[in-house]
Order: C-alpha cells, then structure tokens, then sequence
C-alpha cells in the first residue's frame, strides 16, 4: 500500500529506471514524496520516464552507461544540486547477455557482467558516500535474484554475479554502519522485457511451480525496495529479502 509523504523531503538515485523494475521502484518512491534521479542509457526513454513520474519538479533524467564512473558522478552531483541532498540509493541496473551453460561462457562477457552487476554498483555507493551519505546517513537497496540463492540453469553466471552482490551489500552493511543501511532484495521471475525469455509462451507452467500461483510484477518489487529504505526498515541492514512468490519453498530453481 501506498503511503503518501513517507519520503517527503529526501532523494534518491534509481539506475536502470527507465522500465520494467528500475521504473516500478521509482514510481513508488515518488508516490511516496521522493524525488528521484532516474539513469539508465537511452536518453529518450528516459525522458519519457521522466514525464511518466509527474516532470522535472520530482524526477530527472541522467543518461549514460551503469558502469562508466564519469556517468555515476554526474548523476550523483546532479542529484545533490537539483534537489539538495541524495538519501538513497537503488543499484538496479544489470545485464545478462549470455543464456546457456557457464561452461561454454565467453570470457569477456562474463568480466561485462561483473564488471555491470557488481564493481558498478560498489562505485555508485562510493560516488553517493563521497558527495552525501558519509556525512548525512543514507539507505542503499541492491537489486540481485533468486539466481543468487538457487541455482538457475541458462542464467548461471548472472546468478554468480548477484551472489558476488549480495556478499557485497552484507559487507557494505557492517562497513558503512550505523549511519548508512544497506540491503538487497532477490526477486524470482518479474514480468518485464529483461525477464522475457524466462517465462514466454510458458507462464502459466511455470507460475504453477509458485504457492502464490503467480510470477512477479514490477509493482512487487518497488513496494519491497520502498520498504527497505524506509524508516520502517531502521533495524534492517545487510539483509536479503527474497521476493519470490512462495517459489524457494518449493524447492524449484528460479
């Protein structure tokens, strides 16, 4: 549920925004009174995001490559002069380029996936902590997977990736306490473009494997980030909260 005011006054930087679960989450936040800077590489769609959120008085758009350390400092310095400060962070964006068995895995893809998956996001929460969070406080939420917790055959090394974040926002966690909190969540399948080979022509069979009989929506996943970097959260830090419809429990990989 919605709570109007909850982010009244704060700002948050969103990556990988511009759709599916980047956007979902931002949308929430500013429901919620946030405003946030949303980035990912299309400019145009990103503009687009940015109309969809209400305009330029809650929302700013930022383009540029997750992993390109020149496009997180602007953001990052965007954020502070737009609005005045940058009170959260959601490390979003992701690849995964490769489906099929890690063994035959090309080299250079996977160093792109870390390289996006894991080493940007630890320079995000360098850039937010230099500019703001180190002085003022702040809440880091990482977006992993299911993938990270249960292996996931086709995605293995995306779900490597994931867990080498979830290590990181655990020791993030103990690091950058007590002023700044760090979690992650872990959904299983959502129903977005990045999703789509996962559950094509499939859904139905797949959603059946779920005690709650369904896959994810973007929506599921924002309320849960909006959770963890609320003050309803404030005894939460390091923490992975799975968002998986029941699917762990059944003991079937994601």
């Amino acid at each position: 549920m919605t709570v109007p005011g909850k982010f009244d006054g704060r700002t948050a930087i969103v990556t990988g925004a511009s759709r599916g679960i980047g956007f979902a989450i931002a949308e929430r936040l500013v429901a919620e009174g946030a405003r946030v800077v949303i980035t990912a590489r299309k400019k145009e769609a990103l503009e687009e995001a940015v109309a969809r959120l209400g305009g330029p008085e809650v929302a700013l758009a930022v383009a540029g490559k997750a992993d390109d350390t020149g496009h997180q400092a602007d953001a990052v310095g965007q954020a502070v002069e737009r609005f005045g400060s940058l009170d959260m962070l959601v490390n979003n964006a992701g690849v995964n380029p490769w489906y099929g068995p890690m063994v035959e895995l090309d080299l250079a893809v996977a160093r792109k996936v870390v390289e996006v998956n894991c080493i940007a996001a630890l320079s995000w929460v360098q850039h937010a902590h230099r500019a703001w969070m180190g002085e003022h406080g702040g809440a880091v939420v990482n977006v992993a997977s299911h993938s990270a917790i249960s292996p996931a055959p086709g995605v293995g090394f995306y779900g490597a990736s994931k867990a080498m974040l979830v290590a990181m926002t655990r020791l993030l966690a103990v690091e950058l306490g007590p002023r700044i909190r760090v979690n992650a969540v872990a959904p299983a399948v959502v129903k977005t473009k990045f999703a789509a080979a996962l559950y094509e022509g499939r859904e139905e069979q797949l959603a059946a494997a779920y005690p709650l009989k369904r896959l994810g929506e973007p929506d599921d996943i924002g309320g849960a980030v909006a959770f963890l970097l609320s003050a309803d959260a404030s005894l939460l830090t390091g923490h992975l909260l799975v968002v998986d419809g029941g699917v762990t429990l059944a003991g079937v990989t994601a």
